[in-house]
Formats: C-alpha cells, structure tokens, sequence
C-alpha cells in the first residue's frame, strides 16, 4: 500500500511541476487517472466581470444553472481549432448555431468534431487547449 501511495504521491507532484489538469498512467494492468478539481468555493464569492461588463459569480455552480452545458462524448485531449497556428473553432462570446463545430477531441489518434447540440452564445470554454478531458466533463457553457 505505501509503494502504491509513494507513486500517487510523485504522479501528483508530476501535475504540480507541469500545471497539469490531467493524467492517465497505464501500469501494467491498472490505470490510473488523476484530475484536478477547483477548490472548494469561497462563502461570499467575488463578482467577475463578463464580456459585456456585467458582473456574473465567481462561483460556477451558481452560474451553470442558467447555461445549457455541452460535455465530452468521450475521454480525450481537447483542441480549440483544427490544426495548430490557426483560429480556434470557437471563443467566448461568439454565437454557435445547433450543428456547429466547437472544438475537436483527439482519442486514439482519431479527431472527433465536437458539435453544439444548442443555438445561442459561448459564455464558457472550460478546458485549456491540448488538456486531456475526461468522459462526461463540461467544456462549454452557452446561454441561449
């Protein structure tokens, strides 16, 4: 069990050194899988200013309800647009249309297209650009 804990231990430190949100390790017949998650909120959360100035909470929970969420059909690393160097699929503040590309999921060296299953505004992209996401994770918020 300690030699089990000990590597826990490095592969956290691993996350730590190289601000990662994410990592899979395959062991032989086990794998492990390590995501970091925010912290819990704080009591009172501070307002953050929006795209148009106004102020939505810090705390997402709070905000999620009114959002339409699109999550991750499958565990994958999350790309913002079709090949490096070019114009992400989508950004904040930008209007989507049922059908449109938000971003691509690389699984198994397979590109996936990610669609929007709703029409109305990108309020949130949750995922870093090349960040391992995992089965069911949110990625984008859209008001509609």
């Amino acid at each position: 069990m300690t030699e089990e804990r000990e590597a826990l231990e490095s592969l956290l430190e691993i996350m730590r050194e190289n601000d990662l949100d994410a990592l899979v390790v395959r062991s032989g017949e086990r794998t492990f899988e390590l995501v970091r998650r925010s912290e819990a909120a704080p009591t009172a959360p501070a307002p953050v200013a929006g795209e148009s100035g106004a102020l939505a909470p810090a705390n997402p929970s709070v905000a999620a309800a009114k959002y339409k969420k699109v999550a991750a059909p499958i565990i994958g690393v999350f790309y913002r647009s079709s090949a490096p160097g070019t114009e992400p699929f989508v950004e904040v503040g930008d209007r989507v249309e049922i059908g449109q590309v938000l971003c691509i999921l690389e699984a198994m060296k397979l590109m996936n297209e990610i669609t929007s299953d709703y029409a109305g505004v990108v309020r949130r992209i949750l995922p870093e650009n090349g960040a391992l996401v995992s089965l069911g994770e949110e990625m984008f918020w859209i008001e509609s």
